[in-house]
């Protein structure tokens, strides 16, 4: 049968003119879990895939299949015209081959967790997942460990739907510049995208290792027999490096006594990278009568990772919980590769490896090295770029991964997609315990709302992280809640529990979480307060810590639900509507300047002469600058450059060496310390007598004085993100300074803050009231597509820039008139 690729008049072909308007439109309803019923879309079935690809504002894809496979189909293929360079990309890299395309010496960003890593140690780090069959052993297991077979045809058809992309196109013609032509690009295969799918597994354990592992060689001859820093030392460096990992969100979900309809409503807000492939894609799915699901997938994957369907929304933060537990290798004296267990010498397993890698004239070599893994897992030596970990003539430390195991995720959310309550997906995280570094926060139509951290977390007891404490352990345990284990005693593996489907992990029974009416929340503290009226408590360190201060984001989010639910934010009622919870995220208040402004603006009296990195200044243009300031990082408040600059560089001089991770927020300037009966609001204070607040205003005026800044600059010409030739000013701020809108952008000491580096990213705000058409606003901040040539690479970033929301169309009724683009496109199965 002959590939058809159907096309019909455009209405709208001089801003879209790639496809045409279809209006067959279909009656919003359905059965439970989002399904349509009484739909008619008219795509062949049969020996046939078929699927029917339509685009709303700001180039939403709206996918609509009578089957999975068909919708792996539809959702590739336009992923695909929005993406390819960016996911292709990340295929070569999951396959080792880095060093053959872009040079062994060459580096690339792991943007989901910060880490930079050297093209040549990348490729051994995945040579040695795939030599280790990684992947294979996984495909080959059957539910709930290895895929569903509804799985397997979802990602059957996003393969087919990527390839029939590159067929249509070809890559000299492909529009994005950024790989037109390139020899790296590709059809792919369903190894491709499990692969895709690991590293992601992988993103918060073995992958801020990658090149701990993939450089990881045994000592030679001269090498010193002792660690180079003090565990102390370590826990600090580590602890530090750790808080700063790129990856953070915050998520409220409010239930029927929060809200005026009493009913379910959620705010959800990402906090991922603006660049690189750990991005979200904002995509509607539907099968009729089985599924209606919208919302945010990252890159490469066909599954809503964060969304809503009728009666259910649902987004994610990361989770404070360890994925990962390093061992301590004590070796054979004389023999690096072999290491001691319960007195007996075991011998490392060697994997030879060879990659292939450019050569200065434009040719290939090979470089071969040997890896090594133990009973623990993988040899490695540094983590987060930090070589903390040295192969020693006496030891060595291997890292034990628990989603090394884990491909259980991508059932989870094939079966979150269809859920229809927050009860429902309780059942689905305990079904599945396949969440691999995030909590989950959902609320439903019925009004009732959920925070769970029932994720992928090694089974390590409190009393276990002491008693089988490596040296170092006994140190990053009680400051980090990261156990370094015992790796010569066999009695120091995991424990295991009798709900966990995975060994060595611990079972939901003994994970948090919390069903309440009224509201829960996260962001990236602990589970501790997600409601502060019933904390969780109780649990093993290594999933979080509890009585302890929380950020100030954590903070700033508690406060203004509770002044809501209290009347006390001044406007009327107590209780939210949806256009309350989008203005809570958009307020952009910050609570550092709510905490500590009023005492700075009393001790610039007493600091008429403040001296910085830029040497003695005056203080009173700044404090008088800071007077005026609306305690906001909205793009035109005067004063918030300049105290943001004093803030972080406050943050900057506040950190002595051996601070905890735990207390790195300021510790040392508070006038009223953490009282754990009143975690909300303590510590406040600012103490203007120590000498860092000297150092840090001195600091930031000398800032803002040799970037040719005003003292009551505000951020709309100081606070910006480049798209092209355009300068988009972005509003938001630092989470470490307490602001929700959490956005992270570089300081340029000439220009101020240019180009974010991650925030806010696939945000919503879902209401439910009472029909199949939820009362939902989104905002994809980095906008849909990679391409720079395309309308919606920077389209929702300037609506973003105005605080602007979009209006998303979930039913049938919604869409009319909203459809840019039709596209149905169908070939045989086969």
């Amino acid at each position: 049968m002959k590939n058809t690729l159907s096309r019909k008049p455009s209405l709208r072909m001089a801003v879209l003119p790639l496809f045409a308007i279809s209006l067959g439109l279909t009656a919003c309803g359905g059965s439970g879990g989002g399904g349509v019923s009484g739909s008619t879309p008219d795509v062949e079935q049969g020996d046939q895939l078929a699927a029917k690809i339509r685009r709303s504002d700001y180039g939403i894809v709206h996918i609509e299949a009578q089957d999975n496979i068909s919708l792996g189909f539809g959702y590739a293929y336009a992923f695909a015209q929005d993406n390819l360079c960016a996911i292709a990309d990340s295929y070569v890299t999951v396959n080792g081959e880095r060093s053959k395309y872009f040079g062994p010496e060459n580096s690339w960003e792991f943007t989901g967790n910060g880490t930079v890593n050297n093209n040549l140690n990348s490729d051994f780090f995945f040579k040695l997942l795939i030599a280790e069959q990684r992947v294979e052993n996984l495909l080959a297991l059957a539910p709930p460990a290895g895929p569903r077979p509804e799985v397997r045809e979802l990602i059957s058809g996003y393969v087919k739907g990527y390839n029939r992309y590159l067929q249509d196109t070809g890559v000299d013609n492909l529009p994005d510049p950024t790989c037109r032509g390139a020899e790296w690009v590709r059809e792919i295969s369903e190894m491709d995208v499990y692969r895709r799918f690991y590293q992601l597994a992988l993103l918060g354990s073995s992958a801020v290792a990658i090149d701990g592992i993939g450089s990881a060689q045994p000592p030679g001859p001269d090498s010193l027999g002792t660690l180079p820093l003090s565990p102390e030392d370590i826990a600090s460096q580590l602890g530090a490096s750790w808080k700063g990992v790129q990856i953070g969100s915050n998520a409220i979900a409010l239930g029927s006594e929060a809200t005026q309809n009493g009913r379910g409503m959620l705010l959800g807000n990402p906090h991922f990278p603006w660049n690189g492939t750990e991005r979200f894609y904002q995509a509607h799915l539907t099968i009729p009568g089985e599924l209606d699901v919208t919302g945010g997938s990252l890159f490469g994957v066909p599954l809503v990772l964060i969304g809503y369907n009728k009666d259910l929304a649902w987004s994610h933060t990361v989770s404070s919980a360890w994925r990962f537990t390093p061992y301590r290798l004590q070796l054979v004296p004389g023999q690096a590769t072999s290491y001691l267990v319960d007195g007996q010498p075991e011998d490392m397993t060697a994997w030879p490896l060879t990659v292939e890698a450019q050569v200065p004239d434009g040719g290939l070599q090979t470089v071969e090295r040997t890896l090594y893994t133990s009973r623990w897992g993988p040899v490695f030596t540094s983590l987060l770029g930090l070589p903390l970990f040295p192969w020693l003539p006496t030891e060595a430390y291997a890292m034990a991964d628990a989603n090394a195991t884990n491909f259980r995720y991508v059932n989870h959310f094939w079966e979150t997609n269809r859920a229809s309550s927050s009860r429902e997906l309780l059942a689905v995280l305990e079904r599945n315990q396949g969440i691999p570094w995030v909590n989950t926060i959902a609320a439903d139509s019925a009004g009732e709302a959920l925070y769970a951290d029932i994720s992928v977390t090694p089974n390590v007891s409190d009393d276990m992280m002491i008693s089988c404490g490596a040296p170092l352990g006994l140190v990053t345990g009680p400051v980090l809640g990261l156990p370094v284990l015992d790796g010569s005693r066999s009695t120091c593996a995991w424990l295991n529990d009798d709900d966990a489907i995975q060994a060595g992990t611990i079972g939901p029974a003994k994970m948090p979480h919390l069903f309440r009416r009224d509201y829960v929340t996260n962001s990236n503290d602990s589970y501790w307060l997600s409601n502060p009226n019933e904390p969780l408590e109780g649990f093993a360190r290594i999933i979080g810590d509890e009585g302890t201060e929380r950020t100030m984001r954590t903070r700033l989010g508690l406060v203004m639900v509770e002044e809501r639910l209290s009347g006390s934010d001044g406007l009327p009622g107590n209780r939210f509507t949806r256009q309350q919870l989008q203005d809570l995220l958009f307020n952009d208040r910050q609570h550092a300047a709510e905490l500590w402004l009023d005492d700075l603006l009393t001790g610039c009296v007493a600091m008429p002469l403040v001296v910085g990195t830029g040497g003695p200044v005056q203080s009173a243009e700044a404090c008088a600058a800071l007077s005026g300031w609306d305690r906001t990082d909205k793009l035109d408040s005067p004063g918030a450059l300049l105290f943001r600059r004093f803030a972080q560089n406050l943050f900057i001089t506040t950190v002595p060496s051996g601070t905890s991770a735990s207390q790195l927020n300021f510790v040392d300037v508070w006038t009223t310390p953490f009282d754990v009966n009143n975690p909300v609001y303590t510590p406040s204070g600012l103490n203007v007598l120590n000498p860092h607040v000297n150092y840090a205003l001195g600091s930031a005026i000398s800032d803002l004085q040799g970037a040719g800044k005003a003292m009551d600059e505000s951020l709309r010409t100081s606070a910006t993100e480049s798209r092209g030739a355009e300068i988009i000013p972005i509003h938001g701020g630092p989470g470490s300074l307490g602001v929700f809108n959490a956005i992270s952008n570089k300081w340029d000491a000439a220009a101020g803050y240019t180009d974010v580096v991650h925030g806010a990213s696939y945000v919503q705000v879902v209401s439910f009231d009472g029909d199949a058409c939820p009362d939902a606003r989104t905002i994809l901040t980095y906008s849909q597509s990679t391409n720079p040539d395309s309308p919606h690479f920077a389209d929702q970033t300037r609506l973003y820039s105005q605080s602007g929301w979009v209006r998303p169309q979930f039913c049938e009724s919604e869409l009319q008139g909203k459809i840019t683009e039709t596209l149905e496109l169908s070939q045989p199965l086969d």
